[in-house]
């Protein structure tokens, strides 16, 4: 079963004062960051997101556009990307057939930081990180304490090549965050999706499938 998103309130309240407390107790020692303000529902169209781009895989002009939505905590948006994704890659992707849109959903502070640190590589290395954050879901996400969470998503970037102060930064940057929650809202409200993963597909909404069926459907888009 997916994982159902949370009202945009309640998200956006958890999200926020998860962002807030980063800024202002992380352990590393480093200078204080800024805090921010929760996005309210009516408020998130006003919030300036230009400085936030799709992050994408695949030709420009591949005659099927696949967006996914996803979450870096949900172990649903973790098996399809250990047992769907891979194969879609492969097969559909690189071979052009399929430009792959990946945008984030955010359940909890946690899946923010990783989203904020997984963007702090650069287009380039974003999906890479995405890779290890679904990979080592269980093992980055702990014991649920913040303070190991942040130190475990500092590891993961020092892998990725960044130092810890470049984490940190990306982790204390506040109009960054309630940019990525106002964009992530806005889309999620446009496209009407209210669980984890979703797909949509040339235009239609999906809900998580098997590889069997996602190709089918892929297949039957290319045939048109």
């Amino acid at each position: 079963m997916a994982r159902l998103l949370p009202s945009a309130a309640l998200a956006l309240a958890v999200i926020a004062g998860g962002t807030y407390w980063y800024s202002t107790q992380q352990s590393s020692g480093t200078a204080q960051g800024v805090s921010f303000s929760p996005v309210s529902a009516a408020t998130a169209q006003e919030v300036d997101t230009s400085g936030i781009i799709d992050m994408t895989l695949g030709a420009e002009d591949a005659p099927i556009t696949v967006v996914e939505y996803a979450s870096f905590t949900c172990p649903h948006c973790k098996t399809f990307h250990e047992n769907v994704f891979k194969d879609i890659k492969e097969n559909y992707i690189d071979t052009g057939k399929v430009k792959f849109v990946y945008r984030e959903v955010y359940f909890d502070r946690f899946g923010l930081w990783a989203g904020m640190v997984a963007r702090c590589g650069g287009e380039e290395r974003y999906f890479g990180i995405t890779d290890v954050l679904f990979e080592q879901q269980s093992e980055w996400t702990g014991n649920g304490s913040p303070a190991v969470v942040a130190d475990n998503l500092r590891r993961i970037g020092r892998v990725a090549g960044m130092s810890d102060e470049q984490v940190n930064a990306c982790l204390q940057d506040g109009d960054k965050a309630q940019a990525l929650v106002a964009f992530y809202q806005q889309n999620a409200e446009a496209d009407g999706i209210n669980s984890t993963p979703s797909f949509i597909i040339n235009g239609e909404s999906y809900s998580n499938m098997n590889y069997r069926d996602f190709s089918a459907v892929l297949d039957g888009l290319l045939e048109e």
